[in-house]
């Protein structure tokens, strides 16, 4: 191997885990848009939203998309348990921490829905 194309390989591993640590220890910047995903089927009016934040080195090197979180709500409104059901775990993660906070309009019974929260870098 000659000394450049070692050197290139080791500047984007050491690319690669200066991103996935920056994730974790950057400010972040506002995040983006959840759905619902079973609007239809959840009456339940969202009454109180925290917007997930996006990591700014993530969206400075346009790594988004959307991660799907499975949510129990409680009849009170509070959301109970989120549990990440796929997409990015940085992002999955930002968005699960500001869906705890959500709260819904009261009900007669435990609720359950599943939410797709979309992380685009461009905006």
């Amino acid at each position: 191997m000659t000394p450049r194309v070692h050197s290139c390989k080791a500047f984007g591993c050491r690319l690669a885990v200066c991103l996935v640590i920056g994730a974790f220890l950057l400010p972040a910047t506002p995040g983006q848009r959840a759905e619902n995903e079973g609007a239809d089927k959840n009456p339940r009016k969202l009454v109180y939203k925290v917007e997930p934040q996006y990591p700014a080195e993530l969206k400075r090197a346009y790594i988004g998309g959307m991660v799907r979180l499975d949510v129990m709500i409680s009849p009170r409104g509070t959301v109970q348990t989120v549990s990440i059901a796929g997409g990015n775990p940085v992002l999955a993660e930002c968005a699960a921490k500001a869906v705890k906070q959500w709260k819904y309009a009261p009900a007669d019974a435990q609720t359950s829905v599943r939410l797709n929260v979309k992380f685009d870098p461009r905006h």
